[in-house]
């Protein structure tokens, strides 16, 4: 997802632009999120040094961390990261082939705040936290599948071969990370620009606790989980071909390999088929999913029954999901959300840094401003 900072109409720094920018990418995170879940976990292209044939080529790398290096290699030379909202994985990468645009001064532009990088935790996290958590379920599908042509023990679990598919994907996912991850800084800069005098006292004292109580909103983020929860189940779904989610069968053969749905498999004159139809909640239409708990219940498992083609939290085991609402919320609740948190405050902490004593007299003169 990308931002158009050459508009000079727009100012980068509204809350609300912020904002929208967040929630697209939401949606780009979990659309990926959606694509990597259905490879297996594949450990081998996290390990460095696994693959010889990188070996050959003098790389000592992980598989994905030469996708990586690849990958930004070729758009570094299109100039991908001279952009103040992009941040790269590889270091020691190839200059722009044409020049730079001439980006506004948004961001505070001294090395110590220009060099916050969070990066190398977001790859450490996505490998070894969130990739199994997500491919558990096409993980036990390969077992099961492996077991079926009599290979059993270590060998049956986590590799299906699909190593290229499962490092762009990541590649896709780790970059969309980042950039939320790191948008950080613009929500400081703007929260700084709007109140400069609440937060100086505690940037000279390098109060961390202080800056994060200031740009803290707790009820911001229990809408963004509250979102994240309606989205994953609107996205994450499976659906049949007329558009509705699939309810696991209560025989058990619903697997997300052969999704099974009663009323679908059945011949329409099955008496059996009327039979479970009728068991089935009515529904006017196909229309989208949507999930009516309120902001208290988004975690509760103890939601009311469906009903008109609507999916209740508490409704969430009897379906088929192409990724779990649960996984989508422990990766922002657990890892997105801190690490953001992390990067406001660092960039903050660094606000003033390079600034004349006199200059900063000066911002503590400006009065407040609303967005």
């Amino acid at each position: 997802m990308q931002q158009n900072f050459m508009v000079p109409a727009q100012d980068p720094l509204s809350l609300d632009r912020i904002r929208s920018v967040l929630v697209r990418l939401e949606d780009t995170i979990i659309f990926c999120i959606i694509e990597r879940a259905q490879f297996a976990l594949n450990p081998r292209i996290y390990i460095r040094g696994a693959f010889p044939e990188l070996k050959e080529l003098g790389f000592e790398g992980s598989w994905l961390e030469w996708f990586l290096k690849e990958i930004e290699t070729f758009h570094a030379k299109a100039r991908r990261y001279t952009s103040p909202d992009e941040y790269p994985f590889t270091k020691d990468l190839p200059p722009p082939l044409i020049p730079a645009l001439n980006f506004p001064r948004i961001l505070h532009q001294h090395p110590t705040a220009k060099s916050i990088n969070m990066n190398p935790s977001i790859l450490s996290f996505y490998t070894r936290t969130i990739v199994p958590r997500i491919t558990h379920r096409a993980t036990l599908e390969l077992a099961a599948r492996k077991r079926a042509q009599g290979i059993i023990g270590d060998d049956e679990y986590e590799d299906d071969g699909n190593y290229g598919s499962a490092a762009t994907i990541d590649v896709e996912l780790l970059h969309a990370i980042s950039k939320r991850v790191h948008y950080g800084k613009f929500v400081s800069e703007s929260k700084f620009q709007s109140n400069p005098a609440a937060f100086i006292p505690h940037i000279k004292t390098k109060d961390r606790f202080a800056l994060e109580d200031l740009i803290t909103k707790p009820a911001v983020e229990r809408a963004l989980l509250f979102r994240l929860g309606k989205k994953a189940t609107v996205y994450g779904a499976d659906r049949g071909y007329d558009g509705e989610p699939i309810r696991k069968s209560p025989r058990g053969i619903g697997t997300a390999a052969h999704p099974f749905n009663p009323t679908r498999a059945l011949p329409d004159k099955s008496p059996v088929a009327d039979k479970e139809a009728k068991a089935l909640p009515k529904t006017a239409d196909a229309s989208p999913v949507s999930v009516t708990n309120s902001l208290s219940d988004i975690g509760s498992l103890n939601g009311s029954a469906m009903s008109s083609g609507v999916i209740e939290m508490g409704e969430i085991g009897e379906y088929e999901w192409k990724v779990a609402v649960d996984d989508i919320r422990y990766l922002y609740e657990n890892w997105i959300i801190p690490l953001t948190k992390e990067v406001e405050v660092e960039y903050l902490l660094h606000r003033l840094d390079g600034l004349s004593e006199d200059e900063v007299e000066e911002l503590m003169k400006r009065e407040p401003r609303r967005h």
